[in-house]
């Protein structure tokens, strides 16, 4: 073996080693959420409503339905969801006792279905494990996204250590010998599965990363985008608080509501954020298609007029930007369906298990490498 593949060889360990216990706990939680909305939709009966002709009721009276049983939570701090025909709307807020709560109501008629407590939701509990190993947020940013960092230095090494010098050698390394003694197919299990698995599995903690840090996608969006962002992409909406508006005299929710089904009429999915205080803008999302985060149209709204200030159309985004907006759905793999999902699902697996096989493998050769020196000093 070359210096060179020692060398790396060396790093790929130690850095295996460092961050194994990080990368299994996150693959396998990630593993786990892949598919919570096909296992919600089967398992919670009030996430779907029967599809009517009339229209849906507006977001002010699902408010007011939702908040009925909470007495004291503002309306202007929730968080509204219209999920498409044939999917319950969601009311989102925090509760006096601190606890985030989404309640469940059929947007046909505003009668309330079920009222969750997220805190002891287990795909609540799952998110947050794979996103914070419920740690204080700020110590998991750092724990999580550096040892994801070490993770895609590793399948990196991981791939140089594999790959072979001699054509006839390439066969042998893209199969595992099953008949094989088990330490050769824990071998072959952490390199031939580690090799398939890379590709997607870069793809996931890339992704991942881009969450957990945002910065890390700016420079990959400018170079889609040739470098210079177009105006329109920056959606920093400014409100002059010191000038006077005309207070809106219908809900705010309801303007807010009307104008985005208006102009993005089309999408299933809308999510209204809360309405504040009056001193900042109110935001608006619309999507495409329920549950896809990818295809989105963005709106800002003036919180006290409820007068439109800003648009941005997911047709007159740039390239760079749609890539942005597309990275949620890349993470989970449902940017192409169930059949994407299933191979996160099983890339995820892989990634959970190489530091389970990776460190099968050091353990054999540390204890190998002991016994051979027993037997030296027993001549």
């Amino acid at each position: 073996m070359s210096t060179f593949k020692k060398t790396v060889g060396k790093l790929h360990l130690w850095l295996g080693l460092a961050s194994g216990l990080v990368v299994f706990i996150v693959s396998l939680t990630g593993a786990i959420f892949v598919f919570q909305d096909d296992i919600r939709d089967l398992t919670e009966p009030w996430r779907k409503v029967e599809v009517q002709q009339s229209a849906y009721v507006l977001p002010s009276r699902l408010q007011a339905a939702a908040l009925a049983q909470h007495p004291g939570v503002d309306a202007a701090t929730t968080w509204v969801t219209y999920f498409g025909p044939e999917r319950s709307a969601t009311v989102f807020f925090i509760d006096k006792d601190d606890l985030p709560i989404q309640v469940y109501l059929n947007p046909y008629t505003g009668q309330v279905l079920h009222e969750q407590n997220l805190r002891t939701h287990f795909f609540t509990i799952i998110q947050e494990i794979h996103m914070h190993l419920l740690l204080p947020e700020a110590v998991a940013k750092w724990v999580v996204g550096i040892s994801i960092s070490i993770f895609v230095v590793m399948m990196l090494t991981g791939l140089v250590l594999w790959w072979p010098k001699r054509k006839q050698e390439r066969k042998q390394r893209f199969t595992i010998k099953w008949g094989a003694r088990w330490r050769r197919i824990n071998y072959d299990l952490h390199n031939v599965l580690g090799f398939y698995a890379a590709s997607i599995g870069l793809v996931l903690a890339l992704s991942g990363l881009f969450m957990l840090y945002p910065w890390l996608l700016e420079p990959l969006v400018l170079a889609v985008d040739g470098g210079k962002p177009a105006p329109q992409e920056i959606m920093k909406t400014k409100l002059d608080t010191l000038q006077p508006a005309t207070a809106a005299t219908q809900p705010l929710p309801d303007i807010v509501y009307r104008q985005v089904r208006r102009l993005s009429p089309t999408h299933e999915m809308v999510l209204l954020g809360p309405t504040g205080t009056g001193k900042a803008p109110a935001f608006c999302w619309t999507y495409q298609k329920a549950l896809h985060y990818y295809h989105r149209d963005e709106y800002a709204f003036h919180p006290v007029s409820g007068q439109l200030l800003e648009t941005r159309f997911h047709a007159t985004k740039s390239a760079g930007t749609k890539l942005s907006d597309m990275n949620y759905d890349l993470h989970v793999g449902q940017i192409l369906g169930f059949g994407g999902k299933t191979v996160a699902f099983l890339v995820s697996l892989i990634c959970a298990s190489l530091p389970v096989t990776g460190t099968i493998v050091w353990w054999g050769r540390r204890n190998k490498s002991k016994k051979k020196k027993l037997r030296l000093q027993a001549v």
